[in-house]
């Protein structure tokens, strides 16, 4: 019987340079998404990074209502997504030392959705809904009582025999959470005890945020790197986070590490990086780019409306006014006015455009 040969052991690869072409991922690259990945959301408030004012006054409450031995009044978070309503309602669940329920208003869609909710709530729980602007009227009108008298109407029987009772619910704490503070009732909004809006971030509290998550996720991350990631980030931990991880994705298949072989983010690694995921420095991302050249060149710099501006770059309205928006005009790139949108002079600069003229003046 004839021998088989062995195959020759094949050379290993190389391990690619972040210059190569190689440093795209490859498909059959999937970094394992470990339980360090769940644990960025920090428990207290302590780990809690930026909105200083906001934290001081919340740990105030919090103190006041561990003392009383009672439930902290219900409270009303206000911001653009990514900046923490949801990791924050389960901090203060963590600093009371109470259950934490979370839901959506979109899940709650007959009264007995709600019912089912508050009737399962241990006392002083914490019960998180999330846009709560979202909630249907008849569901606003339960949360009402409930959150007033601690008591659900429930009607028993049809027709004449019909009868309302009350059944009592225990204390709890409600935190609703929403992007669109203006789309909640003023009955609704007015039964919050507490009401905190979160603002966009600084470049140093960003820088603080990648930090932290750096050293839980295992990746070195270079301080340059650090300040370069955190103005790319929109002013938004969740986008912060993401890019960190993307990074790390880059370093790792490049090869980049520290002496202690985790993957090293380098100020190399970001710039090269965000020009792959199209990022620019000020954190824009292809579609913001797309929406400031299609007001300035296709609609010679507004006016334009929201619903003629999303159909043109193929976006949502929601999504346009809940995610693009915001931070376009905090960056003074677009103004939103009663005619539409408006592109300013730093949108021109920022595109390398040629500023608009009328009668050989600027118009800025």
């Amino acid at each position: 019987m004839a021998s088989r040969k062995k195959p020759a052991p094949k050379e290993p690869a190389p391990k690619p340079s972040l210059d190569e072409e190689s440093l795209s991922l490859d498909p059959a690259f999937d970094p394992l998404e470990d339980e360090r990945e769940t644990s960025l959301r920090p428990k207290v408030l302590a780990e809690f990074q930026g909105q200083a004012r906001l934290k001081e006054n919340l740990s105030l409450f919090i103190s006041a209502a561990r003392e009383r031995e009672e439930a902290l009044d219900h409270l009303f978070l206000m911001g653009p997504p990514g900046l923490g309503k949801t990791t924050l309602a389960q901090v203060v669940a963590n600093e009371l030392g109470v259950d934490f329920k979370p839901t959506s208003a979109p899940a709650l869609d007959k009264p007995k959705d709600l019912a089912g909710v508050l009737t399962t709530l241990r006392e002083r729980s914490v019960l998180f809904i999330d846009e709560i602007h979202r909630l249907k009227p008849a569901i606003e009108e339960m949360l009402y009582i409930a959150m007033e008298d601690y008591e659900l109407d429930w009607i028993i029987g049809q027709g004449p025999a019909a009868r309302t009772v009350r059944v009592p619910v225990p204390p709890f704490t409600l935190i609703g959470a929403t992007t669109k503070p203006g789309g909640v009732s003023a009955p609704l909004s007015s039964r919050f005890g507490i009401s905190l809006r979160f603002g966009y971030y600084e470049a140093l509290e960003l820088e603080a945020v990648v930090r932290r998550s750096a050293t839980i996720l295992g990746v070195a991350v270079d301080p340059e790197a650090a300040a370069l990631l955190a103005v790319s980030s929109r002013g938004t931990p969740r986008i912060a986070n993401r890019l960190l991880r993307r990074m790390r994705d880059f370093a790792q298949v490049a090869g980049i590490v520290n002496p202690s072989g985790l993957p090293r983010v380098t100020q190399t690694v970001v710039v090269e990086g965000l020009e792959r995921l199209e990022v620019d420095h000020l954190g824009l991302e292809r579609l913001d780019r797309d929406i400031l050249k299609a007001i300035i060149t296709t609609y010679g710099g507004g006016p334009v409306g929201a619903e003629t501006l999303a159909i043109t770059v193929g976006e949502s309205v929601d999504g346009l006014e809940d995610y693009f928006e915001p931070f376009l005009i905090q960056a003074g790139l677009i103004a939103r006015t009663p005619r539409g949108r408006v592109a300013l002079k730093a949108a021109y600069e920022h595109l390398g455009l040629e500023l608009p003229r009328e009668d050989g003046r600027l118009l800025f």
